[in-house]
């Protein structure tokens, strides 16, 4: 029975989120919004609706390991497995303005929430702060986006559509699609937590080890679903701001909000703290030098991406039933991933800095 809870919350979430995106960018295109406008903050913010729903939900139920693992789960999957995923299936194009603008800002908010997890609990004031944070990010995206290149505009209107295209009717509709949205979501994660508690129950680990590898993938699906789409239609602005924009949103908005309305505030589990954030923030610094060298997610590097996901996921599942092959696998992690794992970004940061020479001297 917690089976059928757990997948009909996820369906529903699911939904839920593809009308809010969909019947939202209609309704915001009628109002003379442009489409740019529409992918940068509405459809970032709609696919992360499954995570704030979540969180929202789980943190009223006092369930705030949910909450949390959920946001930093989303994060590392967002960027290792969807971007992986997407590069294997077709190399992505960067945007200069994700490197100097997104990827800064991402990194230091995940820093902002490693530094506010420190004393084991993010506080109601500190929740605050984290949405506040979102706020100043979406009037800087709506400013910043009435300078964007012709290219990248009409990327975003052959993906959303044209306010020319719509009738009141196809709006009304569109409205209608958005409440039931609204109505799946909060339904769907209250099905979706309480089958994930009960399944962790089930298998005697823990609500954060079930939230952070089960909840993130399922909540992560409209991310993936977009970014792979995007990527293999040639949309590559869409498919890698997608990913970035929303890992800003997850830890801006949902994390904020759930240290909002959780009672008390979001415990941090020890294990989040000396582990996951600490894995969070190096996928974020990661993007970097892949995304700096040549401005491009070649095959190669999504292959890295891919490949440190299925590392990290097996470190979760043999860390959390306390497997014998632990100490086995901290070793090959400390003598082997790591060392060739810095070696390779500081290669990929070099290259980086050669094409950003190039290109200066160009112009």
């Amino acid at each position: 029975m917690e089976i059928v809870f757990f997948i009909g919350g996820l369906i529903a979430l699911i939904a839920g989120a593809e009308f809010i995106v969909k019947g939202s960018a209609k309704i915001a295109l009628y109002l003379g919004i442009s489409p740019l406008v529409i992918g940068l903050t509405i459809v970032a913010m709609g696919t992360s609706a499954p995570e704030l729903a979540v969180s929202i939900q789980s943190g009223l139920e006092g369930k705030e390991g949910i909450a949390l693992g959920n946001v930093i789960g989303s994060n590392i999957m967002n960027i290792l497995l969807i971007l992986g995923l997407s590069a294997l299936i077709h190399p992505l194009k960067v945007d200069q303005r994700l490197v100097q603008i997104e990827v800064p800002i991402m990194i230091a908010s995940s820093f902002i929430v490693y530094f506010m997890s420190l004393n084991d609990v993010i506080s109601r004031n500190e929740g605050i702060v984290l949405f506040s944070g979102i706020i100043l990010y979406i009037i800087y995206t709506l400013v910043k986006s009435r300078k964007e290149k012709k290219k990248i505009i009409a990327e975003y209107e052959e993906e959303f559509g044209k306010k020319s295209e719509l009738t009141k009717t196809s709006v009304l509709i569109s409205s209608v699609l958005v409440v039931i949205g609204f109505i799946l979501l909060v339904k769907g994660s209250e099905y979706l937590v309480e089958g994930a508690v009960n399944i962790a129950r089930y298998f005697e680990v823990s609500e954060f080890i079930i939230s952070i590898l089960i909840i993130a993938l399922g909540t992560s699906l409209p991310e993936a679903a977009t970014s792979v789409v995007a990527g293999l239609r040639g949309e590559n602005d869409i498919a890698v701001g997608n990913a970035v924009g929303s890992n800003i949103f997850n830890l801006l908005s949902v994390m904020g909000a759930a240290a909002i309305f959780t009672p008390g505030g979001i415990d941090v589990d020890p294990g989040a703290l000396s582990v996951d954030i600490p894995v969070m923030i190096a996928v974020a610094i990661a993007c970097l030098p892949v995304f700096m060298a040549d401005h491009t997610i070649t095959r190669f590097r999504g292959g890295l991406f891919f490949g440190y996901f299925i590392f990290y996921v097996a470190y979760l599942i043999i860390s959390a039933k306390e497997h014998q092959y632990l100490t086995a696998f901290n070793w090959i992690m400390l003598l082997f991933v790591i060392p060739l794992t810095l070696i390779t970004f500081v290669y990929l940061m070099y290259k980086g800095i050669l094409t950003h020479k190039n290109q200066k001297h160009k112009k």
